[in-house]
């Protein structure tokens, strides 16, 4: 099933209340079905749920387009469009992070982070303005069934008003990401290779802002010309702003500093080397 194109998504909540509170709606019973689609299980798992339960009619996979996904994100996301037979909408604002951070003159990172609301959440509510009328139409998030994921529905719920969300996936028991995969696997599905990478979640091509010092360092192992750009953009942007600031942060006793990716290239690069060396010792 081929996408449709509109050149009008697990984000910090609440950069969502920067939208204006939106006026009171006489709700009615729903026309429209709008899954929030990520490219991610979880979303996917809501998507499959959903179509189950109401069919694919009037149903819509709404996912936004980044410019710096994992193309085997796209191929999934086509197989589960496929499979429900439900049809896929991609939206986008047309730079990528590296991009956007330039135009706003702000290095995202894991406490804000820009591309969220500019490159996801406004192309999103954009289409649903268009396409979507409030008073008839359903939201649908699959965020995943855990502790740490379930006391986010509140705010969800809330920022995303005058829109209706539901969240398919939290009514059952708590379910580790591996049992979602199989769940994947039990539909015929093949998994986003990211997962099967050893990373988390299956977005921004494993380069996501908001990931800890862990991710990066895997993703200098597993993607390193990934790696090397952020690295380089991230340099760039801090040469031409004049300003050191950093994407990471590294906090010891009770100072908090940027953490260049360079620095911590270089840092990790030192403790393989001498890992492999105590490896090689141990053998002789």
């Amino acid at each position: 099933m081929n996408p449709t194109a509109s050149s009008c998504d697990q984000t910090p909540d609440e950069e969502l209340a920067l939208f204006p509170a939106p006026p009171p709606v006489q709700y009615q019973d729903p026309e429209q079905h709008v899954i929030q689609f990520s490219g991610g299980v979880g979303s996917a798992l809501a998507a499959i749920a959903i179509a189950g339960r109401i069919g694919p009619t009037h149903m819509t996979l709404l996912i936004a387009n980044t410019q710096v996904e994992d193309p085997d994100l796209w191929r999934f996301a086509h197989d589960v469009s496929a499979l429900i037979e439900v049809p896929m909408v991609i939206v986008e604002d047309g730079r990528d992070p590296w991009q956007l951070f330039r135009d706003v003159g702000f290095l995202g990172n894991n406490f804000f982070a820009p591309c969220t609301k500019y490159l996801k959440q406004i192309p999103c509510r954009n289409w649903m303005t268009e396409h979507a009328p409030p008073e008839t139409s359903m939201v649908y998030v699959g965020i995943e069934p855990t502790k740490k994921d379930r006391p986010r529905a509140e705010s969800i719920t809330r920022n995303w008003s005058p829109w209706r969300v539901e969240y398919p996936l939290l009514d059952g028991p708590d379910c580790p990401k591996e049992d979602l995969l199989a769940e994947l696997r039990a539909h015929g599905l093949t998994p986003p290779r990211l997962y099967e990478l050893g990373f988390p979640h299956n977005n921004c091509g494993g380069s996501c802002i908001r990931a800890g010092q862990r991710q990066w360092k895997h993703l200098l192992d597993v993607f390193p010309e990934r790696f090397a750009r952020a690295e380089r953009e991230e340099q760039a942007f801090r040469a031409d702003n004049h300003k050191n600031v950093a994407i990471l942060k590294r906090r010891r006793d009770n100072v908090t500093r940027p953490l260049p990716l360079a620095e911590l290239r270089r840092e990790h690069e030192a403790d393989k080397a001498q890992a492999n060396t105590a490896a090689a010792t141990t053998r002789a």
